[in-house]
């Protein structure tokens, strides 16, 4: 039960943020093109991170179109859209009809405590009510 538990909530925040499965099993693809960036360039992984997901990302892709091939196969390349599009539309002839509820009066219950017995514990604080 718990393994399922954290298996669920692992899916729900990957969903929430975007990942998909593909994304997981592209990390190596990711760690080799940051070691050849390293080699290369001489690049940190900020550098790196940069150049392919931040704001150095255009400049890179300009200067090092012979990497566009490797740069397609990194995780987290995908664009995600999400759109919600709710259309409703209400098409009568008649006019609505307004239902009005009646609502039902209620008595109000007076509760009181009535001794039935007689009791050592006569003025005790926790006694029950008692409905007429």
């Amino acid at each position: 039960m718990k393994l399922s538990s954290i298996i669920l909530a692992f899916i729900f925040i990957f969903q929430s943020v975007g990942l998909k499965p593909s994304d997981l099993i592209q990390l190596d693809e990711l760690i080799e093109h940051a070691q050849f960036h390293n080699k290369e360039y001489g690049d940190n992984l900020f550098v790196f991170i940069s150049k392919h997901y931040g704001s150095l990302k255009a400049d890179h892709n300009k200067a090092h179109q012979e990497e566009k091939k490797d740069h397609e196969q990194l995780p987290f390349q995908h664009n995600m859209h999400i759109n919600n599009i709710v259309f409703l539309a209400l098409v009568t002839s008649q006019k609505p009809q307004i239902v009005t509820l009646d609502f039902l009066d209620s008595k109000p219950h007076i509760f009181f405590y009535q001794e039935s017995f007689s009791s050592m514990y006569y003025n005790s604080i926790l006694q029950p009510p008692r409905l007429i």
